[in-house]
């Protein structure tokens, strides 16, 4: 009767740390996945901004078209992507360009000084500021993630569940970690 009492204690005990393993990794989860959402809430935002943005520059440099046209592709790759991994990666090629785009404005100066450029511009910075932070979130929450999946014990449920690691947003390249040349 001892034994079996026993080994009913056992079952149930397993069956909880079973349980709360699987609820901590659905809730790191969700938060990954709510951590990219908010992110790419920040990041439609400055695709609804950019277009605005390059349409002010065109009026002043209709000649550095190449650069422009380079914004827009990227924009509107980074808009289309379908995975998260492409998502990420066309967001750091859109960055780069977007400096592009804002060291061709420093070799306009009257372009500078026009409110709607300077108004846009404000904007857009706020918006990187917001993308930055969302992007630390993000992280964060990959990265609590991604320790669940690999600590054990929690990592024996993972497996069993099929719990996938996430990425990090990473820069991707040594280009995006320089800073923007601007040359008069």
């Amino acid at each position: 009767m001892i034994a079996i009492i026993i080994v009913i204690a056992i079952i149930v005990i397993l069956a909880l740390v079973v349980m709360g393993s699987y609820n901590g990794l659905v809730k790191t989860k969700n938060q990954a996945e709510e951590a990219f959402s908010t992110m790419d809430v920040y990041m439609k935002k400055r695709y609804d901004l950019i277009p605005n943005l390059v349409e002010t520059v065109k009026g002043y440099a209709s000649h550095e078209s190449q650069t422009l046209e380079k914004v827009t592709a990227a924009r509107n790759a980074a808009m289309t992507a379908s995975s998260i991994d492409e998502k990420l990666k066309n967001e750091n090629a859109l960055t780069g360009t977007l400096k592009s785009l804002f060291a061709v404005a420093e070799s306009y100066p009257d372009l500078k000084a026009n409110t709607n450029f300077m108004d846009l511009q404000r904007q857009l910075q706020t918006i990187e500021e917001d993308i930055a932070n969302s992007r630390k979130y993000y992280n964060a929450s990959v990265k609590n993630l991604n320790n669940k999946i690999e600590m054990f014990p929690s990592s024996i449920i993972a497996g069993m569940f099929h719990f996938e690691k996430k990425p990090y947003f990473e820069v991707s390249s040594q280009e995006e970690r320089e800073n923007v040349k601007v040359q008069f």
